[in-house]
């Protein structure tokens, strides 16, 4: 009998010792569960909430599309213009600027404009020349050419501190007499969401590949949004609808020219070496807005938590370390480069693109990039369209190899 009641007392001794085990090793996985938990969430604002390896999302309008302000906007492909298929005005329906924010009487906002000095904003600064690591071995969007990553070497250059306002187009205008070319063409292409119902109700074609584009008669930097609208109280925010052909007369008029796309690249990244933006890997730094793009869905719903829903004034947001503003998000920005998606792994010294081509380098993206369409408002990212082409979220800063003297 005793016998048995001390092999009793080891078989229970043993099952209490199994269910320690069991309780410490459920423990020991649900802290390892947590803590992987917290690690990923961590991962994922580190790098701006990407939904892949590359930070790219695909939403029902990716397609590839991206936001539809590259090649599908060029003037030289217009055949990409639908005008038979009517399915976009009912998708435009979905979005349209609310009545409140529509533009005020041109003769209104001019009268309550004047007497008021704007400041200029022509400034540039000093970048000194260096080495830094071009393009990236990690692209999130490859067929945008943003690999591989290299060395290059950039001689010293100056850099507009903002991109050329309204303001500062006028300026030009005003002593030159100079038409751009969506003014001689009659048109360009405005985000729908930004018209108004009486202009949205005179069009009838739409951007096949992105209806949320749409060609509008009388549109140009003077009318960003059609005939309806003015700058009259946007005079400090980024001038818009200039062609590259047009950028380049206002920089050579100025005494500078454009950015080559290494020099750009170069500037925005502020001394950061394998950064997503100018500041850092995270998007909203403390909680604070950095940028002017898109937050909500797009293209249906922006909620304008930056506190723009289209373009910011060119001195919104904090600079980077060279002290520009805005080198992404608000408009996209001309170079001068030739648009090629096929680059040399070897180190160069001050690269200036091919020699010829069919579209344009611009960078920065723009108010309307949100990451499931257009996840380009990354210094390394970039796009294109033809020289004479023309939008409602493109614009250009420039550059100069020797300050003017008018600026010394």
């Amino acid at each position: 009998a005793s016998c048995s009641w001390k092999y009793f007392v080891i078989l229970v001794s043993k099952l209490f010792s199994l269910r320690r085990c069991v309780v410490v090793m459920c423990v020991f996985f649900f802290i390892v569960l947590l803590a992987y938990g917290c690690y990923c969430d961590f991962l994922q604002t580190e790098t701006e909430e990407s939904c892949s390896d590359a930070g790219v999302c695909k939403s029902e309008f990716s397609k590839d599309v991206g936001c539809g302000c590259s090649a599908s906007l060029n003037r030289e492909r217009s055949a990409d213009v639908d005008g038979n298929d009517q399915s976009w005005k009912e998708f435009s329906a979905r979005y349209t600027r609310p009545p409140e924010t529509q533009s005020e009487n041109q003769d209104d906002a001019e009268s309550r404009a004047q007497g008021q000095t704007q400041e200029r904003t022509n400034q540039m600064v000093l970048i000194p020349g260096g080495v830094f690591t071009m393009g990236t071995d990690e692209p999130a969007i490859p067929q945008d050419g943003e690999g591989p990553a290299r060395i290059v070497h950039v001689d010293q250059f100056y850099m507009d501190v903002f991109e050329v306002s309204n303001a500062e187009f006028e300026i030009f205008v005003n002593a030159t007499g100079y038409i751009t070319e969506a003014e001689k063409f009659g048109d360009s292409f405005v985000f729908q969401g930004m018209l108004s119902e009486k202009v949205k109700s005179t069009i009838t074609q739409a951007v096949a590949a992105a209806p949320w584009w749409l060609p509008v008669k009388e549109t140009s930097w003077r009318h960003p949004e059609g005939p309806d609208s003015n700058i009259a109280d946007r005079m400090d925010h980024p001038v818009l609808h200039v062609s590259w052909n047009d950028a380049m007369t206002y920089c050579t008029w100025a005494g500078k020219r454009l950015p080559t796309e290494a020099e750009w690249e170069y500037a925005c990244r502020g001394r950061l070496e394998n950064r997503l933006f100018p500041w850092g890997n995270k998007l909203y730094p403390k909680g604070q807005h950095y940028v002017n793009i898109w937050q909500g869905e797009f293209p249906t719903v922006n909620t304008g938590e930056d506190g723009y829903i289209g373009t910011a004034p060119v001195t919104a947001f904090p600079p980077n370390a060279y002290g520009l503003y805005n080198m992404i998000g608000n408009a996209w920005e001309w170079t001068s480069d030739w648009w090629v998606v096929r680059h040399t792994s070897d180190e160069v010294y001050s690269p200036k693109g091919p020699p010829s081509g069919v579209d344009k380098v611009k960078k920065g993206g723009s108010y309307m990039c949100h990451k499931s369409h257009c996840y380009r408002y990354r210094c390394v990212a970039r796009s294109q369209n033809t020289p004479d082409s023309s939008a409602s979220n493109l614009g250009f800063r420039c550059a100069a190899s020797v300050l003017p003297d008018y600026l010394r």
